[in-house]
């Protein structure tokens, strides 16, 4: 029997008729055919910069997708006001970070009552006046789009190095500023990274990477005030256009780094920061599927890396003079399972973040091997070390949170061995803790793997069987999703939702062969460890089958996709927010910005026929059953250069040729990216969008949420 359609009545217009100008395409002997290519606008690069000029037939069907959207939604329109209240209530509006030093002055941000954007400021220590750097309030002003990349004080602590994308394309303009005087130099470069600039020891130039017309960050450039930014030599221009280009600067300052590589290969060069424009030093030549990230430390650089067979990497060091992989000797040697995240290195500590069973530690050690971790003991958790900005300190910043602590920020002293608590985050419209439960779950998976799944639930929300789960996922690039702290999820678990987070294969939560075996040709295992991820929610009664939202982005929503084609009975809804669905033909066509560099995860079907077979056997898009699906709601963005606009409109129109049941629905931001607003109350709306979409599929929608109110 099929599950009753909760949007039956509600539905006052039928989904748009999106036209078919079938197009066909063959691959190793295979013949696919793409009735909705033509929804792909052929100057799609140009649209990136400016969306007017998309073709008006396209903008067409983009907005009567809208419009379709907000006729199915219409009788939610109250409750996505109410999510907004109740998540905008839980925001200190006039927040500030905690603040940073850097010698005699401290940096930090703050938001404003009511302000969409941050205000970058500083101050002289201890009791100096408050300047103001960058008031993004300010200058975000007759923008559809604001983001700032960046703000990048130099050396000297004069200048600012500002890089803001006012489009949503990921294409940033880095203009420079004087502090003291606020006035800004005539300086003006456009197409950079939104890293920004990395300043050079004699703070009148800095290096950036420009991006090129498909969108890949392809030069490092250099930089000198005054000069005109067309005639900023090259210094770096990477030839393949599977790696894409990094740049930084090391905790001692002496040194500055260009990364070079895609999810599976690395190498690096530097440049002394007090040489500028002098050509970089390769450190070791690439070698495919060894990664490597460099630091300094007096003679030596210190370098992670996965050679010699270290899946979870290891910490070797070489003199800076002979830094090539024959001069590496093994500081902190490999240890399968402990996955080496990142390090800091101090002038008298080395920090470094590991993660064991999905569960991470800051490990502290001198440079002769005196070492003492910082551990907590809670189900599920996460930490984060802050660099900061000086390199002679014996103090480090970590943050400390999970599904129900506020985020704590603390400076640890490693002398002493002792924390300082600077914050804790504040909800204003109040947070009890010990309402909550955190509890891990290692659901049993395909080959005998135990998949950690961290649920969120009310004390008083019952485990038999009767609640709906909100269950999310990601599980590709070796990324990890935290076990974090976030106010907005509270809304769904005040109502009675359990949230559920899966840490599939294909993240590294349980290190780098996790990662390892949900990629390539074992990408189905990502797919199957999320069915059984929702079927051990389901054995241990935490919920019941089709009361489960799955609910993933970017290539989460090619997660959810392909579940959903799996076992479109399993669930009660989807939620695929800007989803990365249309794989086979995307990753077959190496013009796209970010094909070149996918091949490594994915496999490349232009020329391996295997690789072919395994992509297209998941690809949502072309996996559609006709069977009855649950309702699926999925978002886009116009100017989105990494998940194209054209992938979710083209799996809408599918899904309605192909699928039954529905209804399914497409939300276009026409004014935005990959990751939607940057303005913070906006971003608020557009998640209220989301819950309101899921509760209404849970049948929550009228239930009110418990009172923090004491």
């Amino acid at each position: 029997m099929s599950k009753r359609n909760v949007f039956d009545g509600a539905q006052p217009s039928t989904p748009p008729i999106v036209k078919k100008q079938p197009v066909t395409n063959t691959q190793h002997g295979k013949t696919r055919t793409d009735d909705y290519a033509w929804l792909r606008d052929d100057k799609w690069q140009e649209v990136l910069r400016n969306p007017e000029i998309l073709k008006p037939e396209i903008r067409a069907m983009i907005e009567a997708e809208n419009k379709y959207y907000e006729s199915v939604t219409s009788d939610l329109a109250d409750l996505r006001q109410s999510l907004l209240k109740e998540m905008r209530a839980r925001i200190k509006e006039d927040d500030e970070s905690v603040p940073v030093k850097d010698r005699d002055w401290e940096y930090w941000s703050r938001f404003r009552d009511g302000g969409e954007y941050p205000v970058f400021v500083r101050r002289k220590v201890p009791d100096g006046n408050e300047q103001i750097i960058l008031d993004g309030d300010k200058e975000s002003k007759g923008a559809d789009f604001f983001r700032v990349g960046s703000v990048a004080h130099s050396p000297d602590q004069k200048l600012a190095a500002i890089s803001v994308d006012r489009l949503g394309s990921e294409y940033y303009t880095i203009t420079v500023r004087n502090i003291e005087t606020g006035e800004d130099y005539s300086d003006k470069i456009d197409n950079a990274d939104g890293g920004g600039a990395v300043w050079a020891a004699d703070s009148q130039s800095f290096y950036y990477v420009e991006r090129d017309d498909s969108q890949r960050p392809k030069r490092v450039k250099l930089h000198c005030l005054g000069t005109d930014p067309a005639d900023d030599p090259v210094i770096y221009e990477e030839p393949d256009d599977g790696f894409f280009l990094d740049i930084s600067k090391s905790q001692s300052g002496e040194f500055i780094f260009i990364y070079s590589g895609n999810h599976a290969t690395s190498e690096v060069r530097f440049i002394r920061a007090d040489a500028t424009g002098a050509t970089p030093t390769l450190i070791q030549p690439r070698e495919q599927d060894i990664e490597y990230t460099v630091e300094h430390h007096g003679d030596d650089f210190y370098i992670t890396t996965n050679a010699d067979d270290a899946v979870d990497f290891k910490i070797v060091k070489a003199p800076v003079i002979t830094p090539d992989r024959k001069h590496w000797k093994d500081w902190v040697p490999h240890q399968s399972g402990v996955n080496i995240l990142t390090f800091i290195p101090y002038k008298e500590y080395n920090v470094r973040l590991v993660r064991n069973d999905a569960l991470p530690t800051i490990v502290v050690s001198t440079y002769d091997g005196d070492a003492h971790e910082i551990s907590f003991d809670e189900a599920a958790f996460d930490l984060d070390i802050r660099a900061g900005f000086e390199y002679d300190t014996k103090t480090v910043r970590f943050i400390y949170e999970s599904p129900s602590t506020p985020k704590q920020t603390f400076d640890y002293d490693m002398d002493v061995r002792s924390r300082s608590l600077l914050k804790v985050q504040e909800v204003p419209s109040g947070h009890d803790p010990s309402l909550y439960v955190v509890e891990r779950l290692d659901a049993p998976g395909e080959g005998g793997a135990k998949i950690p799944v961290i649920t969120l639930r009310l004390k008083s929300t019952p485990k038999d069987g009767s609640a709906p789960v909100l269950l999310y996922g990601y599980g590709s690039y070796g990324i990890t999703i935290p076990d974090s702290f976030s106010t907005n999820i509270l809304p769904m678990v005040d109502r009675g939702v359990i949230y559920a987070l899966a840490h599939i294969r294909g993240g590294a939560a349980k290190g780098q062969q996790w990662y390892q075996d949900g990629k390539r040709a074992s990408k189905m295992n990502s797919f199957t460890d999320f069915i059984d991820a929702g079927e051990a929610l389901i054995k241990e009664r935490y919920t019941s089958k089709q009361k489960i939202v799955i609910y993933g982005g970017s290539a989460g929503g090619l997660l959810v996709g392909a579940a959903v084609n799996l076992r479109p009975d399993l669930f009660a809804g989807v939620i695929a927010a800007v989803p990365f669905v249309d794989v086979i033909n995307t990753i077959s066509d190496e013009s796209l910005p970010l094909t070149p560099p996918e091949w490594d995860e994915w496999g490349n079907p232009i020329e391996d026929e295997e690789a072919f077979k395994n992509i297209l056997s998941y690809s949502p898009y072309d996996n559609i059953k006709q069977e009855n699906y649950p309702p699926v709601m999925m978002t886009g963005g116009l100017t989105d250069y990494r998940v194209t606009y054209w992938e979710p409109a083209k799996w809408v129109a599918r899904l309605r040729d192909d699928a039954k049941g529905g209804p399914f629905i497409l939300r276009m931001n026409m004014g935005a990216g990959h990751a939607g607003s940057a303005a913070r109350f906006e971003q608020l709306d557009e998640r209220a969008h989301l819950y309101a979409f899921a509760l209404k599929v849970m049948g929550k929608e009228n239930t009110k949420p418990i009172s923090h109110k004491k």
